[in-house]
């Protein structure tokens, strides 16, 4: 069998993945390998298709996930084929196609062959949609139908798959002694197993034949990103004993996984309080060696519904700042309905500013030229220059010229009142003089 990226990287032999990670992050290829062979990188992908690559890690500018999929109320694969290229054109780095209701093979195949980015799964979604269908009941779900499952989606080319491996019965049990949540269970696959743990009185399968879930996406070289059944869905339960066990158990999964050569991710809340993130990040970097952390928003607040990516923008923001390595966006539609297309664009861009925020203490040596830049253009009046070095120059021209100026030099918040406009000539003297022309 071919080796997978990190088998590679433990035997000191450099990839063109790795090669194309450098060139784009701006690092020596002999880093990246490195960091692979950690397990402190990974490069979503799968043998089976071609998608860009995208490195996520220690070191490596903060990566944006947008999520799109059907509902059992709203099952329109053309929709979701539009939300996935609509994403991808927003700036996504990586896709996750979790759809739940109409045919769910032919909705991943089409999501996947619509993009290029990689696209990841929940694989417990289909698992459990099958069970309800062929039995009508989902703790029904047969061991054998959740494996073969998993080996069909990577065949399909799925790059990242979050796995529920960290739930258990001692997991569970947390929930027990401390009499639930005030937030409850708010992950669905996480939701499901817990169901099913609980029905059949069995240990989850996915935890305990760990191995064969790695076996299966070993094959594929794709990523085992560790789900986080068990996110707080309250700032209230943020780190309780249930969360912070699940996080433990991944943490030392996560170890695990890599040694046995597989590519990896421990993925996080969730609902967390903004005095609670660097803390989290702190945590989860510590125990598992700088594996690459996935974060799930997250959101410092319950109450923004209707503006909850704003809230997942302030807390993705924070997330970057202190070493998360891939953060899930939120559309407005969030705990609310099924996101649109423009939801979705609007999720994208929102996110993409969150990271971009957080990477300026992150990798101030990567990410403030381009803020310097602007900050010129601005006090020169360079409308150009500012366009050129806005995240969104479309949108920042387009509202310029809904709403232009009688004086091309200035804009119609401050006319002739611009105080650039007014200083400028007072300091062009001294200006020729510094450096900071």
């Amino acid at each position: 069998m071919e080796r997978t990226q990190v088998e590679y990287a433990v035997e000191g032999i450099t990839t063109p993945e790795m090669e194309s990670i450098a060139a784009a992050e701006g690092l020596s290829v002999d880093l990246v390998r490195e960091r692979m062979a950690e397990g402190q990188m990974v490069v979503p992908l799968n043998k089976n298709i071609k998608c860009t690559l995208v490195g996520i890690g220690l070191g490596l500018s903060t990566k944006i996930n947008a999520s799109i999929g059907t509902s059992t109320d709203i099952v329109d694969i053309d929709a979701e084929v539009r939300k996935a290229i609509a994403a991808q054109e927003a700036g996504a780095d990586t896709l996750m196609e979790l759809s739940v209701g109409g045919d769910l093979d032919r909705i991943r195949r089409e999501i996947i062959s619509a993009v290029k980015l990689p696209v990841g799964n929940v694989p417990l979604y289909q698992a459990f949609c099958e069970a309800t269908r062929k039995y009508g009941d989902p703790n029904r779900l047969d061991e054998e139908m959740l494996f073969d499952l998993i080996e069909r989606q990577c065949e399909d080319g799925i790059t990242f798959m979050a796995i529920h491996c960290g739930i258990n019965l001692y997991t569970t049990e947390r929930l027990e002694k401390q009499k639930y949540r005030y937030g409850g269970l708010v992950s669905k696959g996480g939701a499901s197993m817990v169901a099913w743990m609980k029905t059949n009185k069995k240990e989850n399968p996915l935890y305990e034949k760990y191995d064969r879930v790695v076996e299966i996406l070993k094959k594929y070289d794709v990523v085992l990103s560790l789900g986080n059944g068990l996110r707080a869905g309250s700032i209230s339960d943020s780190f309780d004993r249930a969360m912070i066990q699940e996080l433990l158990i991944n943490c030392e999964l996560a170890e695990e996984g890599r040694r046995m050569g597989c590519q990896m991710m421990v993925e996080g809340p969730g609902h967390v309080p903004m005095d609670e993130i660097e803390a989290n990040i702190i945590l989860q970097k510590r125990m598992s060696n700088h594996a690459p952390y996935y974060m799930l928003g997250p959101l410092p607040t319950d109450v923004g519904a209707a503006y909850d990516h704003v809230v997942a923008a302030i807390g993705a923001a924070q997330s970057a700042r202190f070493g998360a390595d891939l953060v899930c966006y939120i559309t407005p539609a969030e705990h609310l309905a099924l996101p649109s297309e423009q939801d979705v664009i609007e999720g994208v861009k929102v996110a993409r500013l969150a990271a971009h925020i957080g990477d300026l203490s992150k990798l101030p040596e990567k990410t403030r030229l381009r803020d310097l830049a602007m900050s010129k253009a601005r006090r020169d009046s360079d409308w150009e220059g500012q366009f050129k070095n806005a995240l969104f120059p479309e949108d920042a021209k387009k509202i310029r010229d809904d709403r232009s100026p009688s004086d091309s030099k200035v804009c119609t918040m401050c006319g002739e009142f611009c105080a650039n406009k007014a200083s400028g000539a007072l300091f062009e003297e001294t200006l020729k003089k510094s450096r900071k022309v």
